[in-house]
């Protein structure tokens, strides 16, 4: 055979080779929701794009099957090539051929494309999406062995792994989106507390009982009008005889309009009160909420008790963080005051408090920082006790009725830490 012929083969083999390699790694590695919005788009090749895509096993049966045939091909023709130009010296003709010819796949038909594919995936599967399109219906009768031998390959070997994805996952990809650019930090906190949201539990966002402001069935008038201008509350929930005995929910809108009249009572004034237990998930709740058109639930203990109330506010600010209106005093639960130290409020949760300070999870059955220091403690808190945990002090600085209020955290830094230890050594 001519060698410019063989020449002319080698080179068309080698594209031929650089497609294969650039296509499996362009569909490997595209971003499926882009294509996908694009086919919504109605970008017909987008559309293309994405049905190969969700064929995946079909379409890298094919690229395989011409990736090696074009490289078989390849190396073939340049042992011929070698062959004539060694006189007929066939050992160094095939010893060249695979150095010259590996030499080359790998250069401009496995590295080079796949690099170049890498950076421009989309770009890169839009152009070879018609090419690799006719390919498979070229190759349909080995694809459908390959096919029938996978089937056959799943059966022996089946797979036990779970391939759904889970919630870490998708955190990990949502920190992965934002750290090359795609989303900035409040869309990714967004996301990562949708994705956290199902977890939650009413408990762990409650408001308990002792800091709610409930009113009395048998009040008057005007200790009603005191609390709604002195707490700035639109919802009060009103307790009858005693406050485990929630009647129903008094809106100020309603109480105002009815205050004035002669038969005016509170138990009529009420709206009826919706009832959750703390370990609804707060999804549902929500839902719960939605449905009754009510902004608060009662939060009822296992004995029938009232632990507490949780808002819609509260539910929501899981999503989009902190929600204040201009009647709220703007308090954050930990507060650093100096290199150092730190003041938080006993209601912090625990969960904040350690991603704070970037500790392990802490094993409690409390839900704030105030009642962890109580079980640390072992006893009704008072103003100055102190504990250490890990490399934190923490002093209790304010309490209220028997519980924490206020902790002075002291962090110590990590150098004296491991000076003090070296000096416990010596």
């Amino acid at each position: 055979m001519n060698q410019v012929v063989l020449i002319i083969i080698i080179i068309v083999c080698l594209i031929f080779s650089a497609y294969f390699s650039a296509t499996e790694t362009a569909f490997t590695t595209l971003n499926k929701v882009r294509v996908k919005t694009k086919a919504d788009d109605g970008n017909r090749r987008a559309k293309l794009v994405l049905k190969l895509a969700n064929d995946y096993d079909r379409l890298l049966s094919t690229i395989l099957i011409g990736n090696n045939i074009v490289n078989i091909l390849a190396s073939s023709m340049g042992t011929l090539l070698f062959i004539s130009w060694c006189n007929g010296n066939n050992d160094l003709a095939s010893v060249l051929s695979t150095i010259v010819l590996t030499i080359l796949v790998l250069i401009f038909g496995e590295i080079s494309p796949k690099s170049l594919a890498k950076e421009f995936p989309e770009t890169f599967a839009f152009f070879s999406a018609p090419i690799i399109n006719v390919l498979i219906y070229v190759l349909l009768p080995l694809n459908f062995l390959f096919s029938q031998w996978k089937k056959l390959l799943n059966k022996l070997f089946r797979s036990k792994e779970d391939n759904t994805i889970t919630d870490d996952e998708l955190i990990t990809m949502v920190d992965e989106a934002e750290h090359e650019g795609g989303i900035n930090a409040q869309e990714s906190e967004l996301i990562k507390s949708a994705i956290e949201f199902n977890d939650l539990e009413v408990k762990d966002i409650f408001i308990p009982r002792v800091d709610v402001v409930m009113a009395d069935a048998g009040s008057s008038v005007e200790d009603i009008s005191q609390i709604f201008e002195e707490t700035h509350f639109s919802r009060l929930p009103v307790y009858k005889d005693t406050v485990d005995n929630v009647i129903g929910i008094l809106h100020e809108k309603d109480f105002i309009a009815m205050r004035g009249k002669e038969d005016f009572s509170i138990e009529k004034a009420v709206k009826p009160a919706v009832f959750v237990v703390g370990t609804a998930k707060i999804s549902a709740v929500l839902r719960q909420l939605q449905k009754s058109k009510s902004h608060m639930a009662i939060v009822s203990g296992e004995f029938g008790d009232v632990t507490g109330i949780v808002t819609m506010e509260d539910i929501l600010e899981e999503l989009v963080g902190e929600i204040w209106d201009e009647h709220d005093d703007v308090l954050s639960d930990i507060t650093q005051v100096s290199e150092n130290e730190y003041k938080v409020l006993g209601g912090a949760t625990v969960g904040d408090f350690c991603d704070y300070f970037k500790l392990d999870e802490i094993e409690s059955d409390s839900q704030t920082v105030g009642g962890w220091v109580m079980d640390m403690l072992g006893k009704v808190p008072a103003k100055g006790d102190m504990l250490t945990y890990e490399n934190l002090t923490l002093t209790v600085t304010a309490t209220d009725d028997r519980r924490v209020t206020e902790l002075c955290v002291v962090v110590s830094p990590a150098e004296e830490e491991e000076d003090k230890g070296r000096e416990e050594d010596k």
